[in-house]
């Protein structure tokens, strides 16, 4: 049973659950050793116990990269058996796009290449695995020309601390046209100013998926009174939020644009796939959280 948006108290920002779970965004993933095998305990995480097919699952939400990282796709894929998640949408990780300690940060050839490398080395991965998904994350040199190599959406990230996306240069214009062209979602995680801004900007144009339900773009409360999810086009995804937040977020918009993630390596697969399925949903509810959502947004003329 879902608690009641009435319930809910304004002046909470975040759930200590979801403090305690994005606090690991500064801490660094440490190195284990994975079960890579899927069997009994994906049966057991997807429901399907007594022998039905299992049910198709993606991890909308994970980091990827081998330069300023050590989160090689050979590791990624232990993590995705051992919760039975049969495919991933995948983002550069921060480090490889912009020297995100540095808030004057000067962008140069060095981070340009860099930068091109993350990129293309997801892109490498999702075209011999059919079940992966790149995202392109874009920076200051907004190179639109990059979409058209078969990206399935862009990742707009920065938080308050970091250097600024130059929203004024004629270039991130242009960029966001190609994206909406492409109907490409957008991943964005910015300041709550920010976060505002850019939707009304894309003004329904294309759709966009807030991470975290808004965890690391302003708290949750925040965005969930500030209206933004009225809009049709403005999804979220579930990674290191508090089941509460999910609850809420289903309780007033429904489970259409809910979208599952782990946003590994901050979060861990399994125990994030737990906390959408302690949520009893319906079965065709949970398919949309867990696939189809997420489906229907990369491949918006295809079918899931």
């Amino acid at each position: 049973m879902f608690v009641r948006v009435d319930d809910l108290r304004p002046e909470i920002t975040r759930s200590v659950e979801t403090q305690a779970a994005l606090s690991g965004h500064n801490i660094k993933q440490r190195n284990g050793d994975v079960n890579r095998t899927g069997g009994a305990r994906r049966e057991k995480m997807n429901g399907t116990c007594f022998g039905a097919p299992a049910m198709m699952i993606i991890d909308s939400h994970m980091h990827c990269g081998i330069q300023n990282v050590d989160q090689p796709f050979g590791m990624i894929r232990g993590y995705l058996a051992q919760a039975g998640i049969d495919g991933a949408c995948l983002y550069s990780p921060v480090e490889d796009i912009y020297d995100r300690y540095d808030y004057y940060f000067r962008d140069n050839a060095f981070w340009a290449a860099c930068r091109q490398r993350a990129n293309r080395y997801l892109l490498d991965i999702q075209q011999e695995e059919g079940d992966i998904h790149a995202y392109y994350f874009v920076w200051n040199d907004f190179r639109k020309d990059e979409l058209a190599k078969g990206y399935r959406g862009v990742k707009w990230h920065r938080h308050d601390s970091e250097p600024e996306y130059h929203y004024d240069d004629p270039r991130c214009e242009a960029f966001l046209q190609e994206v909406y062209r492409l109907r490409l979602p957008v991943v964005l995680e910015e300041s709550y100013g920010n976060t505002l801004a850019l939707i009304k900007r894309i003004d329904g144009r294309t759709p966009v998926i807030i991470p975290h339900l808004g965890g690391l773009n302003g708290g949750f409360y925040a965005l969930f009174h500030s209206g933004v999810w009225n809009e049709e086009n403005v999804y979220a995804d579930t990674a290191l939020a508090a089941r509460r937040e999910m609850a809420a977020f289903l309780e007033r918009y429904g489970s259409d644009r809910l979208i599952f993630g782990s946003d590994f390596p901050f979060g861990i697969p399994y125990s994030e796939l737990r906390k959408v399925r302690d949520l009893n949903l319906a079965e065709d509810e949970y398919a949309k959280v867990v696939r189809g959502n997420i489906l229907r947004l990369i491949n918006p003329r295809g079918t899931c």
